[in-house]
């Protein structure tokens, strides 16, 4: 594999959260990440049994919702914050949610497939590689939107315990700029189980030992909020965050 330099996209989030507000290139490294998502989605495939399967990988495969849940750590520190009963209750949400969008079959276009800010490399101001492209060309546009932008609500909690300024201004031009580029008028209809999926990533002991079991309480009621929604609403992520 080419060897490809650069300073991951998560060491500008520590930046910000030790520093408390943004620089004009926070937002126009933003800017460009919305519009290069939409490139990408633009590209679309004619493939309905792809869609299907890439909805039902979604919950099935080992790296993605049932597999997450299958790693949570059996001790005390998981158990302080959620439960058997909990997980199993939202990997049956989860499985609902297969049925309600596995028909989108429209949907289907190129993605990155795991586009979080650690597989976003700065080698400019304004330039950018990604790697680690994971599980296939073709999926889910909200697989995308929704890997990077709860990396702005995780990355608040983690440093405010809260979701505020300044990562909520990056949360909104990566939402904003995106869906005034694609006009997508069923993202937010069907990005629930990916929060979802996400959710489950960030909250877990076995990948993120340093966040507090008070901040991963927050992200499962965020999770379990959004499941119970019928449209997400980008303004209601603080309530969602407070079950």
């Amino acid at each position: 594999m080419e060897y490809i330099e650069g300073q991951d996209y998560a060491k500008d989030l520590d930046r910000i959260g030790k520093e408390g507000e943004l620089h004009e290139l926070d937002i126009e490294r933003a800017k460009l990440l919305a519009k290069y998502m939409a490139r990408i989605h633009r590209v679309k495939e004619d493939s309905p049994g792809l869609y299907v399967r890439r909805i039902r990988d979604l919950i099935g495969r080992g790296d993605c919702i049932t597999g997450i849940i299958d790693s949570y750590p059996k001790d005390e520190r998981t158990y302080n914050f959620t439960s058997d009963d909990e997980l199993e209750e939202i990997e049956k949400k989860c499985i609902e949610w297969r049925w309600k969008i596995k028909g989108k079959i429209n949907r289907l276009c190129q993605v990155h497939g795991d586009f979080h800010p650690f597989n976003i490399l700065w080698q400019g101001p304004m330039k950018f590689t990604t790697i680690d492209r994971s599980r296939g060309e073709w999926g889910e546009a909200a697989d995308d939107v929704s890997c990077l932008s709860i990396n702005y609500i995780f990355w608040s909690l983690r440093f405010y315990n809260d979701f505020r300024e300044p990562f909520k201004t990056l949360f909104d031009t990566i939402v904003k700029d995106y869906s005034e580029i694609m006009n997508d008028q069923e993202l937010m209809k069907v990005i629930q189980p990916f929060y979802a999926f996400r959710s489950l990533v960030v909250a877990n002991p076995l990948f993120y030992p340093n966040v507090s079991n008070e901040n991963r309480r927050r992200i499962f009621d965020f999770m379990k909020s959004v499941l119970e929604t019928e449209i997400f609403e980008p303004e209601e992520i603080n309530s969602y965050l407070k079950e």
